[in-house]
């Protein structure tokens, strides 16, 4: 499943970014947000939600949370 369709408060396992987009991969990777990484949705909201990767929290957009593929 994509971390857009993720339970707010449920810890996930990040198994694929699945983007052909360089830069956005590179972006992803500079947060911290790789495979076999702990992700955690906080919070939803309209065109996106919050993220928390590792000790920092991100707003990211829809587009981006359905393109991070993950596991509970």
């Amino acid at each position: 499943m994509t971390l857009l369709e993720g339970s707010i408060g449920t810890e996930y396992i990040i198994k694929a970014i699945l983007t052909d987009d360089e830069e956005l991969d590179a972006f992803l990777f500079s947060l911290g947000c790789y495979a076999g990484e702990p992700i955690t949705v906080v919070s939803r909201r309209k065109g996106g939600c919050t993220v928390s990767i590792k000790d920092g929290r991100y707003n990211i957009d829809d587009q981006l949370a359905e393109a991070i593929e993950v596991e509970a």
